[in-house]
């Protein structure tokens, strides 16, 4: 499987990112990508809740997601939409941080609402509190393709590893983290966690990011660290973006997946325990 990893650098206006969005994802069909992975909030990246209010969509209304599922039908691709913002309906007006798989008929195969909320102080003048603005789901999700099973995950859950266990007991080959990780913990944890995830579960892990600094026409410029990442089921990375946008092409040998689960079958050695005391 020939797939791609779009890393960009978004900013809170949603028609100008579906422009970059659409020009990445043509070049990654023109360059033989069967699967398609962009980032999270592809739509919007901001931290301006009013702003968000103002023009963040229902999912039935968004313009992304609307154009992505025309364009994966018209190119014949898998599209993973890594995450959209999107209005819920809810009483206390919190949004979805919500992932899709689009089909090559543009038809949405698979919805995940992001489980773990990214609720972090990471130093004196850098916090998080996503709870704030966006509500967690609750359900994990696998979504099928022809030749592949895919575990949907973004971003915070990455550091979860349960979550991602249970996706590939369920018979995921592949996990996607997309992500929009603060350069801060990106530098200290990013590639060993995805490294981690890959070898936990015999899985390849495919997680498409966004870089450098976010345009805000309101509200405090967000960073992100980039680094687009793919890794194998033995843990080699494959492919790593650095932190300029554009895309990455990687090839997906299948087979690895069941020859590393071979090789280490931990996904199998699962023993009940007491609770620590």
């Amino acid at each position: 499987m020939k797939a791609a990893l779009i890393q960009m650098t978004a900013g809170d206006d949603p028609a100008v990112n579906l422009i970059k969005t659409l020009r990445y994802v043509a070049e990654a069909a023109a360059q033989g990508a069967t699967l398609i992975c962009t980032p999270e909030v592809t739509n919007c990246v901001s931290q301006d809740r009013a702003r968000q209010q103002d023009i963040l969509q229902l999912e039935q209304d968004d313009i992304t997601l609307s154009a992505l599922c025309a364009e994966a039908a018209r190119l014949g691709v898998w599209l993973s939409v890594g995450s959209l913002a999107v209005k819920t309906g809810d009483a206390d007006g919190r949004f979805a941080n919500r992932s899709f798989l689009i089909g090559p008929d543009g038809a949405i195969v698979a919805r995940y609402d992001k489980i773990h909320m990214f609720d972090v102080t990471v130093s004196d003048t850098e916090s998080y509190r996503e709870s704030a603005g966006y509500r967690p789901g609750d359900r994990a999700v696998l979504a099928r393709m022809p030749d592949a099973a895919l575990g949907l995950s973004i971003c915070y859950d990455l550091r979860f590893a349960q979550l991602h266990r249970d996706l590939a007991q369920a018979g995921a080959d592949i996990l996607l983290v997309p992500s929009a990780f603060s350069p801060v913990t990106g530098a200290a944890h990013w590639h060993t966690l995805l490294r981690a995830r890959a070898i936990e579960t015999g899985c390849f892990v495919l997680a498409a990011a966004q870089t450098g600094t976010h345009a805000a026409g309101s509200g405090r410029q967000r960073q992100t660290y980039g680094h687009s990442l793919a890794v194998d089921p033995w843990g080699t990375v494959l492919a790593d973006a650095g932190t300029e946008p554009g895309v990455t092409m990687v090839d997906l040998d299948l087979a690895l997946v069941s020859q590393s689960r071979g090789r280490v079958p931990s996904l199998r050695h699962d023993r009940p325990y007491l609770d620590p005391q």
